[in-house]
């Protein structure tokens, strides 16, 4: 049974086969015809990716996913699918040999034609191979070739990759697209030569010739022509791989003699070398140096006119250890401008910690030729990044067609490390006049302030009054300082400020930086607003203060440091706002919480006023206070606990004055006391002025008489006491001449009399409380509690009403008055002690 189902079964494949093998309706069939001796071979070979489910066979005498045509052999085929170039590609590959005859120089051919070859991928690839001791010249006029990196493609899809060789070892020139700058290609010893066409391009030209030279004695040559500006863009050979070791290889560039080159390296490695030293050689016309030798980390040339070469030379390399020596730069050539024949000169020569960087502004990458911006050191090292260091006079030009496209950037340190000499020290933070007159822009001016840790802090005083950039009023300025306190865990950012504001004074912790930023040209015009006092003063808690002095014209806001991240934990910052003694302060906060939850310890805000010393304190995880007015100077603390993860503390308020008013009932109370007042003293004088009159006209001699019966205590008994006449003045005295009573009591042991010691008044030199509140405990669990003024300390009780001595003028009247007082010249006995 199984005899007659096999035959069927190979017959129905035949059948199936025979059907196969039939063209599809529409399928072309190609044939190829190789002339013996022509040295070509094509291979149709399966593309990449692998095939997709759908299989395509190549049909010539049986189906197969591969065909190859050698030289001399004819073949015609087709595909059995209506899209081939999506399944196969096609190699034609030619071997030159010029080591047994001669080589066939000239315009290089397309064989077979594109015409008899099928629509798929095709590489065309001349293998040519020469005596390493003559020099071959790959001519491409037109186009010329463009070299790209690994990994780029062209445009169009077009790629010529070119390489050599090194005795038996291949080495990769590198990869090319059309429409560049490459116009030769010089190699030693053999070259192969591959073209790269999509299916799609109809192109029937190789685009290059080939040429003999003689020895050129290094790796290759590649000429680089410039027509006008632009830019071209190199590699070593074997990029990013390494170059070979000692080898030497040559870029020649042919520049019109009214454009100026500059050379700048992007990407190089050096390897370690055994012998010799890698090097890049320039042989630059006018030179009294040729060549020229540089080490691939130097600063490159620039500026230069008409034609010049450049080569790579490699060492011998340590066997253990090679390393990788590769190299890919950029030549841009581009008008010279005028500013490349000003010199501009730096004098850094005194300053020992000043460094200036002058580097391109970030732009947009643009697809469009861009000529570039040259710095230039002595009108021939030139660079896009140039950086100036101290103890030197620099001398600069530009070579940029737009110095707006450049910018300038210092750093400067100043520090004070000895305590005893730095409260003596104070810096004015202003940028130099000679900086100001280079034709770039300055971007940033940074001071690095350097201060003992825990020994002092640094104090800001501005030339004019800052103002603090906030949401709700934006710097407007040319200018801007921004304030960062470099601390041990992370740095506190305070914000940024300008001028026009109302701080007037500004105090850090510890090491801060103060970087000016520009923002317009038009700083040159406001140059007079810039400047900053920098001053050493006592070590504090706070990591900072800030002294506020609001005028009426504008509210001023004031916000937290790190305002982005929130204040870091347990940190504290304090705001001395002064109040016109004319004038009342309203401050408000612009939100009514701070939805902040501390994990440990608490978040506190003291207001605390300066005359009367009231403080209160409020909970910052409970709601903000409202609007609160002050008629005097005071304090905002502000400190932080640690909060939990994701919530942060950042506080924005204002403070704004107003004129000071009386209400009207305290105005109509204050008129009315002042009538009655005033009434009261008229009356209090016309009755003194009464009295006098009358006593003058009465009175006698003034006498002083000391009654020794007065009682001055207060008896045990009332009722003992000897009741007297109600008007008797027994106990009434006139004038007292204090020397003649008590001058026993002035007199020493040897009867001289002593003047009483005489000093002179001397000022308070302690502490005047001029200072931030202290914060609580950021520990403490205690509720928020609000402190009242103290009241004010007794003062001395008043006097006694048993006090022994009155003074008045005798009575001249006699006896019917009951008058116990007793002139002093009379010898009388004194009157019994009075009630």
């Amino acid at each position: 049974m199984a005899g007659p189902n096999c035959g069927v079964t190979l017959a129905l494949l035949g059948v199936l086969l025979l059907g196969a093998a039939r063209p599809s309706r529409g399928a072309e069939t190609f044939n190829i015809d190789l002339p013996p001796g022509s040295g070509i071979t094509v291979l149709i070979k399966p593309g990449t990716p692998a095939l997709p489910a759908k299989p395509c066979y190549i049909f010539s005498r049986k189906p197969t996913t591969s065909l190859s045509i050698t030289s001399g052999e004819k073949a015609a085929f087709f595909f059995s699918c209506q899209n081939p170039e999506k399944h196969f590609v096609v190699e034609i590959q030619k071997r030159i040999d010029c080591m047994s005859g001669p080589c066939p120089f000239g315009e290089v051919p397309l064989q077979p034609p594109a015409s008899v070859l099928p629509t798929l991928n095709r590489t065309f690839t001349w293998d040519v191979q020469a005596h390493k001791s003559i020099g071959l010249e790959l001519q491409f006029p037109r186009p010329r070739l463009r070299q790209i990196g690994p990994g780029d493609s062209c445009p169009d899809g077009v790629t010529h990759s070119i390489g050599g060789r090194i005795d038996a070892t291949a080495v990769r020139i590198g990869t090319f697209c059309s429409n560049g700058t490459v116009s030769r290609i010089k190699m030693q010893g053999g070259v192969k030569m591959a073209l790269h066409l999509p299916w799609f391009h109809d192109r029937n030209t190789s685009g290059f010739s080939i040429a003999n030279r003689s020895s050129i004695k290094r790796l290759c040559i590649i000429e680089s022509v410039f027509e006008g500006e632009g830019s071209a863009t190199l590699m070593s050979a074997n990029y990013p791989d390494g170059f070979p070791e000692d080898e030497l290889m040559t870029w020649q560039f042919v520049i019109p003699a009214h454009l100026r080159a500059s050379v700048s390296f992007l990407h190089f490695n050096v390897s370690n070398c055994e012998r010799k030293e890698e090097r890049v050689e320039y042989y630059i016309p006018g030179s009294a140096t040729n060549p020229e030798v540089f080490r691939l980390a130097d600063q490159q040339p620039g500026n230069m006119a008409g034609n010049f070469n450049l080569s790579l030379q490699g060492c011998d390399q340590d066997a253990q250890n090679p390393g990788v020596l590769r190299l890919q730069f950029q030549v841009l050539v581009q008008h010279p401008q005028n500013e490349s024949h000003k010199t501009y000169v730096v004098d850094l020569s005194q300053e020992r910690a000043l460094w200036l960087t002058i580097e391109p502004r970030p732009v947009r990458l643009s697809r469009k030729f861009v000529p570039g911006c040259f710095v230039c050191l002595e009108s021939r090292a030139c660079s896009t990044n140039v950086t100036l260091t101290p103890g030197s006079t620099h001398k600069l030009s530009f070579l940029c067609d737009d110095l707006t496209r450049l910018w300038l950037n210092a750093e400067k340190t100043l520090s004070c490390m000895d305590p005893r000499y730095c409260h003596r020290k104070s810096y004015f933070l202003q940028v130099p006049g000679h900086i100001l007159q280079l034709p770039v822009q300055l971007h940033d001016f940074s001071w690095k302030l350097q201060v003992p840790q825990d020994r002092l802090s640094l104090a800001l005083v501005p030339t004019q009054k800052l103002q603090q950039s906030t949401p709700e009023r934006a710097c407007n300025t040319s200018f801007s300082y921004r304030l960062v306190s470099a601390g041990p865990d992370q740095d506190l950012y305070f914000g940024s400020f300008c001028s026009g504001g109302a701080i007037e004074r500004i105090q850090v912790k510890q090491n801060m930086s103060v970087t000016l930023r520009t923002f317009a040209p038009s700083f040159q015009q406001e140059v007079s607003k810039q400047g900053l006092t920098v001053s050493f003063v006592p070590h504090f808690k706070e990591e900072g203060i800030f002294t506020v002095t609001p005028d009426m014209k504008s509210k001023v806001y004031l916000r937290t440091p790190n305002w982005e991240q929130g204040l870091p934990s347990l940190n504290s910052v304090s705001w001395n706002i002064s109040v016109p003694s004319d004038q009342v302060a309203c401050l408000t906060f612009t939100q009514e919480r701070t939805d902040l939850v501390c994990q440990t310890g608490r978040a506190f805000m003291i207001i605390k006023e300066q005359r009367t010393k009231a403080e209160e304190a409020y909970n910052l995880e409970e709601v903000l206070p409202k609007p609160s007015f002050h008629h005097h100077s005071f304090w905002v603390n502000i400190s932080n606990c640690s909060p939990v993860r994701g919530k942060r503390l950042d506080l924005l308020f204002q403070v704004s004055l107003t004129p000071r008013t009386m209400d009207l009932p305290v105005i109509l109370l204050a008129a009315v006391g002042s009538g009655a007042f005033l009434l009261f003293a008229l009356g209090l004088i016309i009755c003194l002025v009464k009295k006098n009159r009358k006593k003058k006209a009465n009175k006698g001699p003034a006498v002083g008489i000391y009654n020794s019966n007065v009682q001055t205590q207060l008896p045990m008994q009332p009722k003992q006491l000897q009741k007297v006449q109600k008007d008797s003045e027994n106990h009434v005295y006139a004038v007292i001449d204090d020397t003649m009573v008590y001058g026993h009591l002035l007199q020493d042991s040897t009867g001289s009399f002593i003047h009483p010691e005489v000093d002179t008044y001397r000022p308070f030199q302690g502490p005047t409380g001029d200072c931030p509140p202290s914060p609580p405990p950021t520990c403490s669990r205690a509720p928020t509690a609000k402190l009242t003024t103290e009241e004010p300390t007794p003062g001395f009780g008043p006097e006694s009403e048993s006090e022994p001595y009155t003074f008045s003028h005798p009575n001249q009247q006699n006896g019917s008055s009951g008058d116990t007082g007793v002139p002093l010249l009379n010898a009388h006995e004194p009157a019994g002690p009075g009630e």
